[in-house]
């Protein structure tokens, strides 16, 4: 899993939501669909109907990879920051039950106001 508390993730730039479907096939359930899609220089996020699923690429080669799913349900509180003048980042912070806080940063171009709203969809219900 990834150590949300120590890592540090490069910003997020948005990319098509087809960028991990080959990757996340395996992993997604019956009647799951990708939403929105999010990549550094390795690592990525993607937004399902259902769940976050973070992708940590790992080694030299990247051939071993880390996916952690942050199902909406567990979701207890989310908060988001919008980008400044001097600040360049959007971030997303997700408390979830029994994990913590887990932190995304995206770049300033990632709608935040989109994500939330998605967010808010699948955790409030």
């Amino acid at each position: 899993m990834i150590d949300f508390k120590n890592a540090e993730f490069l910003a997020l730039n948005q990319v098509p939501e087809h960028a991990f479907s080959e990757m996340l096939k395996p992993l997604l359930i019956e009647g799951e669909t990708i939403l929105d899609s999010y990549q550094s220089i390795r690592d990525g996020v993607v937004f399902t109907n259902k769940r976050v699923i973070t992708i940590n690429v790992q080694g030299l080669t990247g051939r071993k990879k880390d996916f952690t799913s942050l199902p909406y349900s567990k979701i207890q509180a989310f908060s988001i920051e919008t980008a400044g003048t001097f600040d360049f980042d959007c971030e997303l912070d997700l408390w979830f039950s029994g994990l913590g806080k887990v932190r995304l940063a995206f770049t300033k171009k990632a709608d935040i106001g989109k994500i939330s709203r998605m967010i808010s969809e699948f955790s409030l219900r």
